[in-house]
C-alpha cells in the first residue's frame, strides 16, 4: 500500500510538471507575440526618440554671432555641433543647399554675469549664458516650422578666466544642452 501511494504521488508530481511546462510554453509564446506587436505598433519611432521623419536631407546654415560680446569661433563650433547631433541621431543626409529641413539663426547673447559674492563683496562665481535664436523650416510639413530662442548657462569660479579649458568646458556643456533642445523641438516633438 505504501508503494501505491508513492506511485500515485509521483504521478501527481509528473502531471504537475507537465502542466507547468505547458504553461511556460504558452507564456513564452504570449511574450513573443506581445513583443512583435509592440515593435510593430511603435514602428514610427526609433531609438533616438524621433517620430517619423518625412525628409531625406537637412541643412544647417552658418549661425552668425550677433551677441554684444563676440568670442571668436563660437558660431562655427555651434554650427558644427548641431550638424553632428542631427547626423548622429537620424538617418538624414547633410546638404549645403535645398535641404528638406533647414536650421538657421544667430547667437544673440554671450553674457558673463557674477552669480554669488564673497563676504568682501567680490564675485565668487560667474555665469556664462548663451542664447541662440533658431529658425527651423520643414519644407515637407510647414506646420513644424518655428522660430524661437534656446538658452543655457555654465557656472564657473570667478577666479578662473573664461579662456582655454574653462571656456571649452563651458561651451561643451552649453552647446550639448542647446543642440539637444533644438533637436527635441524640431524632430522629437518633446
Amino acid at each position: 500500500m505504501n508503494w501505491v501511494y508513492q506511485k500515485g504521488h509521483c504521478t501527481g508530481k509528473l502531471n504537475n510538471m507537465t502542466f507547468k511546462k505547458n504553461v511556460m510554453k504558452k507564456l513564452k509564446l504570449f511574450a513573443a507575440l506581445a513583443l512583435v506587436f509592440m515593435i510593430n505598433g511603435c514602428s514610427i519611432y526609433n531609438f533616438t526618440g524621433t517620430g517619423k521623419i518625412d525628409a531625406e536631407t537637412f541643412q544647417v546654415n552658418y549661425f552668425q554671432n550677433n551677441a554684444d560680446i563676440i568670442e571668436p569661433g563660437v558660431e562655427r563650433t555651434f554650427t558644427q555641433r548641431l550638424q553632428e547631433l542631427i547626423q548622429n541621431q537620424t538617418n538624414l543626409s547633410l546638404t549645403n543647399t535645398d535641404g528638406d529641413l533647414v536650421y538657421e539663426g544667430e547667437i544673440t547673447q554671450f553674457r558673463i554675469t557674477p552669480m554669488t559674492a564673497t563676504a568682501d563683496q567680490r564675485a565668487a562665481q560667474n555665469r556664462l549664458s548663451v542664447t541662440i535664436n533658431v529658425r527651423f523650416t520643414n519644407k515637407k510639413n510647414e506646420e513644424d516650422d518655428f522660430e524661437k530662442p534656446f538658452s543655457f548657462f555654465y557656472d564657473y569660479p570667478a577666479n578662473d578666466l573664461l579662456s582655454g579649458q574653462v571656456l571649452n568646458t563651458a561651451l561643451d556643456e552649453i552647446f550639448e544642452r542647446i543642440t539637444q533642445d533644438i533637436f527635441n523641438e524640431s524632430l522629437a516633438k518633446w
